[in-house]
């Protein structure tokens, strides 16, 4: 609390008084930080609750101030300001999501629980408002039909963002009657009460669930990095001299890769997949029965024969062979493998990544403990940096310490475009921590917009994070980082740079469809691997020598390897995402478990590989966002193979005509098209599926 103190003096006497001034709300003022950042570390919990209520008056004025203007509805009265209502709530929401999924605490989890729950209300009383959706109806009609006379002219931007208002206003029971519209309030506000619920249980069994090996000697093959990590987990949780795994996947996953314990893959194995699936008071089985049964209900209710149906208007692709055969080969060599260990027994799901690895090693002569010598995390940044200023003339400087953070491991760049203007602040929180989500994964912490000062329109810059969960450094150490998880910060720095150049005046052209989000981020993994780029990042973390050709050479070569496993593993999860949600009637007595297992037997889905999320720890599919739609990462990678192919073919991966129209197509215009034209104005013609086969080294299509 801030307090000024007056002091009023009198020759007689010497009054002291002291007026308190009341503390301003970070999230409810203008920050006088750079750029308008938010000042996270003053944000209280009380703060979070005042403005999210104050956001909700705030919005529900502007509703029915347009609700109640006595004008006829045009874009400008009625679309617009529909669009432009609910900014302090948008800014909290958005702040507050950021903070629950990067630092989690008890107290977040409890508002999380009760906010959702309110935002869920809200939000129904919105679009379930009938005299609201008269008016966007009445500007949709006259524009769409292009009723005679009309003389309010749109840009192209003003029509998307019409029709987009029209249609969430429609899918969300607008139209309903009074008694559909309760019913649909019940289910709305009991599936969000749902999601929120499943990914707290899950966020605590990831962080909570712990394998203890006792011993060194049972550790044997894992990396002696991952071991002392382990030693230090074991010591702060009070076990001294013991090691000690949890289920964020830069603990669990090396032991899965390299222990050569057969018995310690398999408790780590057994525990990860597991999570929700305990039997516990974090058991998820229940809530994933419910959402399941509530989501069908809901779509049902508006008009559609199933939840996937609702979502959707594509299915995923269906060409699913090619993979299993893949994987069916590697299976091959994990027997091999096996066999030289004097095991006779089938493999298991903890055997296929410790012998694939090893298979791949034997076949390709790789040791990718010594290769991740050469991805030392800040390497690999610059990496990233260096491939976004070929591409796109990005340049980085650090201001980390001059500006606000949410938290103190996190780093910050202001991100300036090639004409030399600020384009973007960028955050990059690397590291995991207790009360942070598992995975790795980008948001936007304000999203790019325009504002009017002195009649002039101005872009307020977006600030963009990227929050994952790499290999920290042990002790003295450097933090060395696997060539997947250099992968995935390629991945996510490509969402970040989708974000950062939103070009885009309207909300509701803002956010693109679940097909084509993840295209931004996986054509940037492509560089990631590129001998050009790799001689620039890739540098030995003590000698500073550059990752020799041939290792290159054989990275490359064994790139395809495993990817029957990958593929799969991934298709498995999607299918049992879309199957589920697929149904059109539920059984009484539905159970997801036994679901999923029906599904993985009926796709012939090799039982030594598990989807990649069971139900029960399936963030995508359960906790919201990817419903039904999870299997656009696959899409997406269709996209982004025959992208990246358009760069290859011009034989310069950093040609500039072809990465300043992959800018200004699929990078600035938000949703202002839809995905497919967006891809076709890039490339030319629609995606060849023949490129991502041949990427994983599949079988092509004839």
């Amino acid at each position: 609390m801030h307090f000024k103190s007056l002091i009023l003096m009198s020759t007689m006497c010497v009054m002291v008084s002291a007026c308190s001034e009341k503390r301003q709300n970070p999230l409810m003022t203008e920050s006088d930080a750079p750029y308008g950042i938010i000042n996270y570390e003053q944000i209280t919990i009380d703060d979070y609750r005042e403005a999210m209520q104050e956001g909700m008056r705030q919005q529900k004025a502007n509703i029915e101030a347009i609700v109640n203007n006595p004008d006829k509805p045009t874009f400008s009265n009625t679309i617009e300001a529909f669009d432009k209502s609910g900014t302090l709530l948008d800014k909290t929401f958005l702040t507050f999501g950021n903070m629950s999924g990067s630092n989690s605490s008890e107290e977040i989890r409890q508002l999380e629980t009760e906010a959702y729950a309110q935002l869920s209300n809200h939000n129904d009383d919105i679009y379930l408002n009938r005299a609201l959706f008269d008016r966007i109806k009445q500007v949709y009609d006259r524009h769409l039909d292009n009723v005679s006379g009309e003389t309010e002219m749109l840009d192209h931007e003003q029509m998307s963002a019409l029709k987009h208002i029209y249609q969430d206003f429609t899918r969300a029971g607008a139209a309903l009657t009074d008694e559909e519209q309760e019913k649909l309030r019940a289910l709305n506000l009991e599936i969000s009460n749902l999601q929120v619920q499943f990914s707290q249980n899950l966020l605590h069994e990831t962080n909570n669930t712990y394998v203890t090996v006792d011993s060194r000697e049972e550790l044997a093959g894992l990396p002696e990095a991952n071991i002392e990590a382990a030693a230090q987990m074991a010591n702060e949780q009070g076990q001294p001299g013991k090691f000690m795994f949890n289920m964020q996947r830069p603990s669990c996953n090396p032991v899965l890769q390299y222990c050569s314990n057969r018995d310690v893959r398999r408790r780590v194995y057994e525990a990860y997949y597991n999570r929700g699936n305990q039997g516990n008071e974090w058991d998820n089985k229940e809530i994933c029965n419910k959402l399941v049964r509530l989501r069908l209900k809901r779509a049902q209710l508006l008009g559609y024969k199933s939840c996937a149906e609702q979502i959707l208007t594509k299915r995923m692709a269906q060409n699913r062979d090619p993979a299993i055969d893949k994987a069916k080969e590697e299976l091959a060599d994990i027997r091999r493998e096996m066999k030289k260990d004097g095991l006779k027994c089938e493999p298991e799901g903890w055997d296929y990544m410790y012998y694939c690895s090893r298979a791949k090693a034997a076949r390709f002569q790789i040791d990718e403990e010594k290769m991740s010598e050469y991805f030392e995390i800040n390497h690999v940044i610059e990496g990233i940096f260096y491939v976004a200023n070929r591409l796109y003339g990005l340049t980085f400087k650090e201001i980390t310490g001059t500006v606000p953070t949410y938290e103190p491991s996190a780093r910050v760049w202001e991100v300036s475009d090639k004409n030399g203007e600020v384009l973007a602040v960028f955050y990059g929180d690397y590291y995991p921590r207790d009360g942070k989500g598992a995975g790795a994964w980008m948001s936007d912490m304000r999203s790019q917009s325009f504002r009017t000062e002195n009649g002039k329109e101005v872009r307020v810059i977006p600030i963009v994070q990227n929050v994952c969960n790499m290999t920290k450094a042990s002790g003295d150490g450097p933090a060395l980082q696997s060539i997947d998880n250099v992968t995935t910060m390629f991945h996510e720095f490509g969402h970040a740079m989708h974000f950062m150049m939103h070009n885009v005046h309207y909300n509701a052209t803002y956010n693109v469809e679940t097909d084509f989000v993840e295209l931004p981020s996986q054509i940037n993994e492509h560089w990631a691997t590129e001998p050009e780029v790799l001689a620039v990042y890739a540098k030995h973390y003590k000698t500073g020598e550059v990752i020799p050709a041939e290792m290159v050479q054989k990275l490359v070569e064994s790139e395809k390897y495993g990817q029957g496993f990958a593929t799969v593993e991934y298709l498995a999860a999607a299918i049992v995402d879309m199957d589920i949600h697929s149904m059109t009637q539920l059984p009484a007595d539905f159970d997801v478990i036994a679901a999923e297992e029906e599904t993985l037997a009926k796709w012939g889905i090799p039982r030594q590989i598990l989807p990649r999320y069971r139900v029960t720890n399936f963030s995508h599919c359960m906790g919201g966002g990817y419903t039904a739609g999870y299997y656009c990462y696959l899409w997406s990678e269709v996209l982004d193979c025959d992208g990246f192919e358009a760069f290859k073919e011009a034989g310069n991966i950093f040609d500039p005509a072809l990465a300043e129209r992959f800018r200004k197509s699929c990078l600035e215009p938000g949703s202002i098209d839809d995905g497919l034209t967006m891809y076709r104005n890039f490339r030319g013609h629609g995606p060849d599926v023949n490129a991502l086969l041949r990427k994983r080294g599949l079988k092509a299509k004839q």
